[in-house]
């Protein structure tokens, strides 16, 4: 698992020293000496994650961190802070600027590491969850924290919630008593309880004791991460000074963070604060995917994909054929003289012949394509890894499954002959863009339908 990571500080030695440790790794490494040539990188670069020092002239790190997480384009790149400040203080202050994390140097590698793999691990997810649901409002994501965040003032059954596992009864009471003032706390003192509880409620946070007489706390944040349904619930582990190997291990296996015992409140809060904003992006992208799953993507006659499906899809199948150097092939169909049908029978019968039409492309059609009526009479076929020739063969097979066997309608006693004209387009060697492509497919369309119907026109290479 690789990243490509930003190393932000003004000393020339630093970010050669963490460069060449980064690379060791395999990490992709852009360095940069200011707060402002970071904040540029990040807004014109494929960045992952950055780790910024605190301490510079000009912008110094509190302030970078601040504007990149307030910019929309950059607001969800995970934010290392490392620097000489040691006080909880500071640490707040990184933290409440919008840094996943705050280290002191000098930095101890395996736990860098562990915190980058950590890191590059959530914003995978994040940016699968985001592939799928598309652009959200941030103004939703702060109004959901908002809520969570509202504390005594707030609507109770909103209030962030958050589990506390900790065999430990009188420190669980005691983080409980704390916590009251601005959460709905729920406490586990063993590993069996806390698993029931996360699977049957929807937990804003886990926080975990490391502190287990027979029990490997480690195991119940392995168990966590491998359910459906408490898989992406931050865990923040509660550790000692002395239990540095525990929290690289935890780290690795997905836990989020982690505190040192004895608690600050103050950084308590803060951490907290930040893995429940984390929380309610991720809600929100789901939310926003499941919303958009149900809304009309299928097209209610044919139960085939609309046209909104395709549009949504199609940049990412097209991006993917570039960059895998792959062919990616698309068939336009239009059904001749369709509203004759509609005229000549009814509008049911028509309705009946796009229903039959759309049942014999799926049955001669590859699963892995992608079929859609886009509107009308108009159907689109995206064939992923078929070049121009093949696609052709496809558009042949689908012109000789309508003019051969007519259309029996409605009333199982009528038929009606149909033809289709289609028009073929490929993606160019050199790469393309969906327009273009969508325009060769269009006008071979409407060349076909010129020269006569019942025909194909492959346009040019």
């Amino acid at each position: 698992m690789t990243a490509r990571i930003l190393v932000v500080d003004d000393v020339d030695s630093n970010v050669k020293l963490l460069e060449a440790r980064l690379l060791s790794e395999y990490y992709e490494v852009v360095p940069a000496y200011s707060g402002a040539e970071a904040i540029e990188i990040c807004l014109n670069g494929q960045i992952d994650i950055v780790l910024l020092d605190v301490l510079m002239p000009g912008l110094d790190g509190f302030e970078v961190c601040r504007r990149l997480k307030a910019n929309p384009r950059t607001a969800n790149i995970p934010i290392i802070m490392i620097t000489c400040l040691t006080s909880p203080e500071d640490k707040v202050r990184g933290l409440e600027a919008g840094a996943e994390d705050f280290l002191s140097k000098p930095v101890n590698d395996l736990e860098l590491l562990s915190r980058l793999k950590s890191l590059t691990r959530l914003k995978m997810m994040s940016d699968e969850l985001f592939q799928r649901a598309g652009r959200i409002a941030d103004a939703e994501v702060d109004a959901l924290l908002a809520r969570k965040m509202a504390g005594k003032d707030g609507n109770k059954d909103e209030i962030a919630r958050i589990l506390v596992v900790d065999e430990d009864e009188l420190a669980a009471a005691r983080l409980r008593h704390i916590l009251d003032e601005n959460y709905r706390v729920d406490v586990a003192s063993d590993a069996e309880t806390a698993l029931i509880r996360a699977i049957e409620t929807d937990y804003d946070t886990i926080i975990v004791s490391a502190s287990f007489t027979y029990y490997d706390p480690l195991k119940l944040c392995t168990q966590l991460r491998t359910i459906q349904r408490t898989r992406l619930i931050p865990i923040i582990l509660m550790v000692w000074e002395d239990e540095g190997a525990l929290v690289v291990r935890a780290l690795e296996l997905g836990v989020n963070d982690y505190l040192m015992r004895p608690l600050e409140k103050i950084e308590l809060f803060a951490r907290l604060r930040t893995q429940i904003k984390r929380k309610c992006y991720n809600d929100i992208l789901r939310l926003s995917m499941e919303r958009t799953i149900t809304q009309s993507v299928t097209d209610g006659l044919t139960g085939l994909h609309n046209r909104r499906y395709i549009d949504m899809h199609m940049p990412l199948l097209l991006t993917r054929a570039i960059e895998r150097k792959q062919p990616l092939s698309i068939i336009m169909i239009d059904l001749d003289h369709f509203k004759q049908v509609n005229e000549q029978y009814s509008h049911g019968a028509g309705d009946h012949v796009l229903r039959e039409f759309s049942a014999r492309l799926r049955r001669n059609i590859r699963g892995m394509d992608l079929i859609s009526r886009y509107g009308g009479e108009e159907f689109v076929v995206v064939l992923p890894d078929t070049d121009r020739q093949a696609a052709f063969n496809v558009a042949e097979r689908v012109r000789g499954i309508v003019a051969e066997a007519p259309f029996v309608l409605d009333d199982g006693k009528r038929r009606a002959s149909l033809t289709v004209s289609v028009g073929v387009a490929a993606l160019r060697p050199a790469g393309d863009s969906l327009e273009a492509l969508f325009t060769r497919a269009t006008d071979a369309l409407i060349q076909a339908k010129q020269s006569g119907r019942n025909r194909i026109v492959l346009s040019a290479a």
